[in-house]
């Protein structure tokens, strides 16, 4: 796949919970290097394009009224595969579902409060990169 770059959240539970420097650290023990980062409080006009692929859905609110609830930490990654490599360290978006040793698995209350968001595909990481740190696209 080759060096990537992937955008990574740590949501309001996991900033309020203390467990940035947790997240931060797995992901960097499996390689990934940061090349940016920064403590936000999102507004809603950055939630919604955030989460513009789930307007309309039934828990978008639900997913605005939460990621707009606290402070978030916002980084961009690169490495070697990044995008899969972090998606594999949060684990399933579903901690009851997500494996032991993941972030979410450890660390998740619920499916809403899941700690972290992580890039899907290289077209939504570029988006969402360019969201977050305009200064890299």
């Amino acid at each position: 796949m080759g060096t990537e770059r992937t955008l990574v959240l740590v949501k309001p539970d996991g900033v309020q919970r203390g467990l940035v420097g947790e997240v931060i650290s797995r992901l960097e023990r499996r390689g990934m290097r940061i090349i940016a980062i920064r403590m936000l409080r999102m507004d809603e006009e950055l939630a919604s394009r955030h989460y513009a692929e789930h307007a309309g859905k039934d828990f978008y609110e639900e997913l605005v009224s939460f990621i707009t609830s606290g402070d978030v930490v916002a980084m961009v990654l690169e490495g070697e595969s990044a995008i899969s490599m972090v998606r594999e360290a949060m684990g399933e978006t579903d901690p009851r579902k997500a494996a032991p040793g993941t972030i979410r698995g450890d660390f998740a209350e619920e499916i809403t409060r899941n700690i972290v968001h992580g890039s899907d595909e290289p077209q939504t990481a570029a988006r969402e990169i360019e969201l977050f740190f305009p200064e890299l696209a």
